[in-house]
């Protein structure tokens, strides 16, 4: 295989997963729920959560709000809300004994309709 042209500026590039950064965004829980059994509806919506927060933020340490968790038990472990608005805060994990020095810190976002709501980033108070 030929060499890669362009090699020598490979510090350049720094990595985005290192920094700290909150975002907002809406999660379907509906579609990944949709076939499980009743009593395990809502135990697989917050590990699906927790998947969803892995997977936009790049930390393996996943917190799940203890308000977050009451919306979605809110209604029963059949009926979790279709819907959830969420904001994923990547914050420094201040353990020093941690082998993760990033944790994500999922948090509920009241929100009264879903329409037209996308992904968007929020300033860090």
């Amino acid at each position: 295989m030929a060499p890669r042209k362009g090699g020598k500026d490979k510090d350049k590039h720094k990595s985005t997963i290192n920094e700290v950064i909150t975002k907002e965004c809406t999660v379907n829980l509906h579609k990944r729920i949709h076939g499980i059994g009743f009593k395990k509806r809502a135990p697989r919506a917050i590990k699906e959560l927790r998947k969803f927060a892995e997977k936009m933020m790049g930390t393996p340490d996943v917190r799940v709000d203890t308000r977050l968790n009451k919306h979605i038990w809110s209604q029963g472990v059949r009926n979790v809300p279709y819907r959830v608005r969420v904001r994923l805060a990547r914050k420094r994990n201040e353990d020093e004994d941690s082998v993760n020095r990033l944790y994500t810190l999922v948090t509920f976002v009241p929100c009264t309709t879903f329409k037209g709501t996308q992904t968007i980033n929020v300033d860090n108070e």
